[in-house]
């Protein structure tokens, strides 16, 4: 994996579609953070910062942000018009909470957040550790693919019943959130913009039918809590409806998944001594913490300049993109002794795989209260869980995870 890297320019070069970089990132990381903090990715085509203090930093600063149009136009800022066949796609994202700046973005995530209070959230620990114990039930004795049995089925069940999706729904699901998330990688293919827009209509067409039925019928669920927000003048436009209830069904597993994958990985491949860690929440918790910091599931979010600036000496225009390499943070030597090693002790991991700012992940205590969940169950009922092979990586870096990861109780 050719790394090169000019110190005098900054100038970057690393294909970020070679499979000896997205199977293993974090020695490029290593690399990068021995000289700089920051670099031009010729690759991407921006400036992208490494290092965890900046990062942590530009999140929270508002010079930067997730979209562009509130404050010029395609014209001004010489951008093409938007793909003829990636309009249902288009529309999901114009209205995504994800992508929005306040003042839209404050009142759709004052909406949201009702949904993740910790009250909310932790009733669901019961409900958690019984679905993860009916999984460890049905485990078989040959060996099998931890990632379908286990690792997908919780966090994806978990947000469609808060949402109020039927279960027999989740297939469906995985499928449509797989093909839009994709969208989101490096060098996407026509061919991935057609199934992402494909996806997205239908998604759509799905959530537009669900709502029918809960304005006839509303439920305890976050779906029918949104819709009320709107019958009560709190201006949710049903497109607003729409895209949020795909963003969470989407961002509520899609990076958990792998989370809980990496996670499971890294504790088997290290070998770590999970029978002091389970019966202890304090432990357990910093566990989490640790996997976090040490195989994050989100590795990239780029953000927007929003006015002409300076940043770290580097001279950025309105409309130009930055890289917020998140990945690489919890590797930062400079921040962590021992990057390279999986503590479950150390203490105060820091990491930025929630994110920072306002676009802090809103299901953040959700997705720690799964993982926690799930890992206490697994290596509960099974301690002699055992790695069955080789994993395969995702051909992803941006998403970065597991294809499978097949193990033995």
């Amino acid at each position: 994996m050719p790394v090169r890297f000019d110190p005098v320019t900054r100038r970057l070069s690393l294909d970020p579609r070679d499979p000896a970089f997205f199977h293993d990132p974090y020695a490029a990381y290593a690399t990068m953070l021995q000289h700089t903090s920051v670099a031009y990715w010729e690759e991407l085509g921006c400036w992208c910062f490494f290092g965890f203090e900046d990062v942590n930093r530009l999140l929270r600063d508002r010079r930067f942000g997730r979209e562009m149009l509130h404050v010029a136009t395609r014209d001004e800022l010489g951008w093409p018009a938007p793909l003829p066949h990636t309009g249902h796609f288009d529309e999901v994202d114009a209205h995504s909470m994800l992508e929005r700046e306040p003042p839209v973005h404050t009142r759709l995530r004052a909406l949201v957040s009702r949904a993740f209070v910790s009250r909310r959230v932790e009733a669901l620990r019961p409900i958690i550790e019984e679905m993860a114990n009916d999984l460890v039930d049905a485990f078989p004795r040959e060996p099998f693919d931890l990632l379908t049995r286990y690792a997908t089925p919780i966090p994806v069940r978990i947000i469609a019943r808060m949402l109020g999706v039927p279960n027999d729904m989740a297939p469906r699901l995985l499928a449509w959130s797989h093909d839009m998330v994709a969208m989101y990688g490096v060098g996407r293919s026509y061919e991935v913009e057609l199934r992402a827009d494909r996806a997205a209509a239908e998604f759509s067409a799905y959530i537009r039918r669900l709502v029918d039925e809960r304005r006839a019928s509303p439920g305890d669920d976050l779906l029918s809590l949104l819709i009320a927000a709107e019958e009560q003048g709190e201006t949710l436009s049903e497109a607003e409806l729409v895209s949020t209830a795909i963003l969470l069904l989407n961002a509520g597993h899609e990076a958990t998944v792998h989370a809980l994958g990496n996670a499971v990985h890294a504790v088997l491949r290290q070998g770590v001594q999970m029978d002091r860690i389970v019966g202890h929440d304090a432990a357990l918790s910093q566990l989490v913490e640790e996997a976090l910091r040490f195989v994050p599931p989100l590795h990239l979010f780029k953000r927007y300049v929003l006015a002409d600036t300076e940043e770290s000496g580097i001279a950025l225009a309105r409309g130009e993109q930055i890289a917020l390499v998140l990945g690489a943070t919890g590797r930062d030597p400079r921040i962590h002794d021992a990057p390279d090693v999986l503590l479950p002790d150390r203490a105060h991991p820091q990491h930025t795989s929630f994110g920072a700012g306002i676009h802090f992940c809103v299901g953040a205590p959700l997705a720690r209260l799964e993982l926690q969940c799930a890992l206490r169950v697994l290596f509960t009922r099974c301690p002699d869980l055992a790695l069955a092979g080789a994993p395969r990586p995702k051909d992803s870096w941006h998403f970065h995870g597991l294809d499978t990861l097949f193990v033995q109780v």
